[in-house]
């Protein structure tokens, strides 16, 4: 089973005392969320990108953007949340600019050694008629499969950083699915791939 972003980051009000710190212009401490954030934001990225120096280069952009503009921040939302929007709107700015279609196709292949529970999940999720649905989708619409299947989020923590509604979100999850299982059928005639064999991900 992939662990969840939560499983990756320290309380929720640990994180939220150290943000105000910083607002309070303790700006060496920033280095601990850096600390805590670098690793999952490099796993997204590198699921967003499907290119390994990319991943590198959008992380440490995506950390001098969320320094820069951490004084905005309000608890409306939690930080994991606000960082992860950030995440993902330089993501999908660096899809959109760069025409990377033919990466977007290895989105999940892995691009490192990863364990043995994620390498089984990844191995499970890819074939060719996946890839060729995966390359079918939208940046926005992978960006939510991301979020739901690899980093495991509800739709209530995705409507926080993608600014829907979890309702909303689950219909455009329900349309995703539709969307690759009629193109797989198309190019391999097989059947989607069934949530309960998906490794209990929640897809």
């Amino acid at each position: 089973m992939l662990a969840t972003l939560q499983e990756h980051l320290h309380d929720r009000e640990q994180v939220e005392a150290v943000v105000a710190q910083v607002q309070q212009g303790n700006r060496e401490i920033y280095a601990w969320i850096v600390g805590q954030f670098q690793q999952p934001l490099y796993r997204y990225c590198c699921r967003m990108l499907g290119n390994r120096q990319d991943a590198e280069d959008a992380v440490q952009d995506i950390l001098v953007k969320a320094y820069q503009s951490i004084g905005t921040y309000k608890k409306e939302v939690s930080f994991s949340a606000w960082l992860y929007r950030i995440a993902g709107n330089h993501c999908l700015n660096l899809l959109r600019r760069r025409r990377m279609q033919e990466r977007i196709l290895r989105l999940f292949r892995p691009e490192t050694a990863a364990a043995g529970a994620e390498q089984f999940m990844e191995s499970r999720l890819f074939n060719p008629g996946l890839e060729a649905a995966l390359g079918l989708l939208s940046p926005e619409e992978r960006n939510i499969l991301v979020l739901r299947v690899f980093e495991e989020l509800t739709f209530q923590e995705m409507g926080q950083i993608l600014g829907s509604s979890p309702n909303a979100l689950h219909k455009r999850m329900e349309r995703i699915k539709q969307k690759v299982r009629s193109t797989m059928k198309t190019e391999e005639g097989i059947s989607w791939i069934e949530p309960d064999s998906i490794a209990g991900t929640k897809i």
